[in-house]
C-alpha cells in the first residue's frame, strides 16, 4: 500500500486532482496511453452487441446465434488489442469494436464494456493488500464508534437536562430515543444512495458526518427543550450511514469467507460506543455539566471527519468502475465506453429508486418470515441494551452508591464479554466455518446461524444473573460479571444474523440491512421510555426476569431457521435458493 494510492480515491485526493486538472495522483491509464485497453471486456461487449445485456446467453440456441454473429476481429499488429472498426459492413450491419460481434439491429447495443482488467486488478477493493484493508477497516470502526457513542454519552446528563429545561425524566429521555430513532430512519435514504454508482459510499460518509459534527453546536447551545430534541433527532439521522452502510463497506473489501472477520471487528466498534458513552459522559457531566458530553462528541466526530477526509478511499466497486469509465470516455473521446453499473442505473426509474428506498426495506421485513423473525430477535437485544442505560443508574447509583463516572465503568462488563465472544468466534470461523465454503466462495446461509444458537442462551442467563444479584448484600462486581454475558449474547447474535441475511438475500442486502436497522432502532428508541418505571414498579429482580422470559421465548428462532430455513428460502420470491 503506497500513500499515493491510498489518498488518490479519498475525498481530499479527488479534490486535489480536480484542482490540478489530474496532473497529480494519476491513474495508470493517464500515465500509459495504451493501458486503458486492458479494461475492455471483449466477452461481455459481445453479449451487449448480440442481445443488449452483459449477461451470457441463456440457452444453447442463443449461444449458437452469438457464435454465428461473430465477425472478423480487426486487430493491431500484435493481435491483442482492437483498433478502429469499420462502421459499415457490406450487409449494412455494424461490428462491435471490442468483441468482433455483429451488432443485432433489434436487441443489440454497440457498446464497449469497461471492467476489471482481470481477477487481480489492484483497483478492485477485494484485491487490495491486507494492510490497506485493515487500515480502512480501522477507519470504519472509528467512524462507527464516533457515531454510536452519541446515543449513550447523552444519558449521564439527564438530570442536568431536567434541571435546565424543567422537564420530567421521561421527557429528558427523549434526547436519547430521538437520536436512536434518527439513525433508524436515516438508512432508508442513505443506504440506497450509497449503492447508486454515481454516488458511491465516500460522498455519503463525508457529507453526512460533516453535518453531524456541525449540528452538535446548536444541540449544546439549545435555548429550549424543543430545539434540543430536534437537533438530537437530526444528528442521529445524519450520523446513520456509518451504522447501516459500514457493514457494506466491509463486504466491499473482503471475500465471503473472510467477511465475518471484518464484520466482527466492525461490530466491536459498534459495541464500544454504547459501552464507553456512559463512562466518558459521566465524568464529563460531573466536571462541567450536561452540555460537556455534547462538545466531546463534536471533537471526537470532528477529528474522525478530518481523518476520513484525507485518508478514507472509496470502497464501492460500482463507483470505482463508474469513475474509471468516465475518465476513459474523456481520455479517449469514445462515447461507446460503458460499464455494468451504468447499464443497471439506466434501467432504474425514479419509481424504482423510491421503491428501493422506502418500500422494499419494510416490505421485506413484513413479508419474509426469516427476515421478520431475525429482525425481531435483534430488535429485542437492542432494546434491552438501551433499557440498561436507564436501569444501571438505579442499580449502581442508588443501590451501590456509585457516582456518574463510576457508573459508566459498570458498562465495561458488556465490552469485556464482547471481546471474549469475538475471540471465540474467530476460533470457530477459522477452524470450522471457513471449511464449509464451496469452490465458488459460497456457504449455505443456515450455517451462519450456528453461533446464534449458542448466543441466545446467554440472554436469559445474563438477565436472571443481573436482576437477582443487584442488591446491597452482594458485591457490585457480581452483577457486572452477569452483564458481561449480555456482551457475549449480543455479539454472537449480531455476527450470525447479519451475515445470514447478507447471504440469503444477496440481491437485496442494502434493503434488508436498512430494514433491520429500522426495526432494532424502533425498539432501542421505545424501550428506554418505560424502563425506569418498569424497574421501579417491578423491582430490579422481576423487571430483569420479565426481559429474561422474553429472551427464553426467542431462543428457538435460530434453531427453527437452521432446520427449516432452506425450505423457506426455496419458497421465497427474494431469497437466494441454490448454494
Amino acid at each position: 500500500m503506497t500513500v499515493g494510492h491510498l489518498i488518490r480515491d479519498t475525498a481530499f485526493g479527488q479534490i486535489l486532482r480536480l484542482i490540478t486538472k489530474n496532473r497529480v495522483l494519476q491513474y495508470p491509464e493517464e500515465q500509459d496511453p495504451e493501458h486503458w485497453k486492458q479494461y475492455l471486456n471483449r466477452e461481455k461487449s459481445g453479449y451487449l452487441a448480440h442481445h443488449g445485456t452483459a449477461e451470457p446467453p441463456e440457452d444453447d440456441e442463443a449461444r449458437q446465434e452469438l457464435q454465428n454473429a461473430r465477425g472478423l476481429r480487426i486487430r493491431d499488429a500484435e493481435g491483442d488489442s482492437p483498433v478502429d472498426s469499420r462502421d459499415s459492413m457490406a450487409t449494412g450491419t455494424t461490428m462491435n469494436e471490442a468483441s468482433g460481434v455483429m451488432v443485432d439491429q433489434e436487441k443489440g447495443r454497440d457498446k464497449n464494456l469497461i471492467d476489471w482488467y482481470g481477477p487481480n486488478d489492484p483497483e478492485n477493493p477485494r484485491n487490495w493488500s491486507n494492510p490497506k484493508k485493515f487500515f480502512v477497516t480501522g477507519e470504519i470502526v472509528l467512524l462507527t464508534f464516533s457515531i454510536y457513542i452519541g446515543s449513550a454519552i447523552y444519558t449521564p446528563g439527564l438530570m442536568g437536562v431536567m434541571a435546565e429545561f424543567g422537564v420530567s425524566q421521561v421527557a429528558a429521555t427523549l434526547g436519547l430515543t430521538l437520536f436512536v430513532a434518527g439513525y433508524g430512519l436515516g438508512p432508508l435514504l442513505w443506504s440506497p444512495l450509497s449503492e447508486i454508482p454515481q454516488f458511491g459510499r465516500n460522498p455519503i460518509y463525508i457529507a453526512t458526518l460533516l453535518v453531524f459534527v456541525l449540528f452538535q453546536i446548536p444541540t449544546a447551545l439549545a435555548s429550549n427543550f424543543g430545539m434540543l430534541l430536534a437537533f438530537r433527532f437530526l444528528t442521529g439521522f445524519f450520523g446513520s450511514p456509518a451504522l447501516a452502510t459500514g457493514g457494506a463497506t466491509i463486504a466491499d473489501m473482503y471475500r465471503p469467507s473472510k467477511q465475518a472477520y471484518g464484520l466482527s471487528i466492525w461490530g466491536i466498534g459498534a459495541v464500544c460506543g454504547p459501552c464507553l458513552g456512559p463512562l466518558v459522559g459521566g465524568f464529563a457531566v460531573q466536571a462541567e455539566g450536561w452540555t460537556w458530553p455534547i462538545w466531546e462528541l463534536m471533537w471526537l466526530s470532528g477529528f474522525c471527519w478530518v481523518f476520513l477526509f484525507f485518508l478514507l478511499p472509496e470502497t464501492s466497486s460500482q463507483n470505482i468502475l463508474y469513475r474509471r469509465t468516465r475518465r476513459l470516455r474523456k481520455f479517449t473521446g469514445n462515447e461507446k465506453l460503458i460499464c455494468e453499473p451504468e447499464l443497471i442505473a439506466e434501467q432504474m426509474t425514479g419509481k424504482d429508486i423510491l421503491r428501493m428506498t422506502l418500500i422494499r426495506p419494510i416490505s421485506l421485513t413484513l413479508t419474509e418470515p426469516m427476515v421478520f423473525l431475525l429482525n425481531l430477535y435483534i430488535a429485542l437485544i437492542y432494546g434491552i441494551l438501551y433499557i440498561w442505560f436507564e436501569s444501571f443508574p438505579i442499580v449502581f447509583v442508588e443501590i451501590y452508591g456509585f457516582n456518574l463516572g463510576q457508573e459508566g465503568l459498570a458498562f465495561l462488563g458488556i465490552l469485556v464479554g464482547s471481546l471474549v465472544a469475538m475471540g471465540c468466534l474467530f476460533f470457530y470461523l477459522h477452524f470450522y466455518q471457513e471449511k464449509q465454503f464451496n469452490e465458488k466462495g459460497e456457504i449455505k446461509p443456515e450455517i451462519r446461524l450456528q453461533p446464534a444458537m449458542l448466543g441466545g442462551f446467554f440472554v436469559p442467563i445474563c438477565l436472571f444473573w443481573f436482576g437477582w444479584t443487584s442488591r446491597e448484600s452482594i458485591h457490585w462486581m457480581v452483577p457486572i460479571v452477569g452483564s458481561s454475558m449480555f456482551g457475549i449474547a449480543a455479539f454472537l447474535l449480531f455476527q450470525s444474523v447479519l451475515p445470514y441475511l447478507s447471504d440469503a438475500y444477496p440481491a437485496y442486502t442494502a434493503s434488508v440491512f436498512a430494514g433491520n436497522d429500522l426495526f432494532r432502532s424502533a425498539f432501542g428508541a421505545g424501550f428506554p421510555l418505560f424502563a425506569s418505571a418498569m424497574y421501579r414498579n417491578l423491582g430490579v429482580d422481576w423487571a430483569s426476569s420479565l426481559l429474561a422470559f422474553l429472551g427464553i421465548a426467542f431462543i428457538p428462532i435460530p434453531f427453527v431457521l437452521y432446520i427449516y430455513g432452506e425450505n423457506l428460502r426455496k419458497r421465497s420470491k427474494h431469497a437466494k435458493k441454490d448454494f
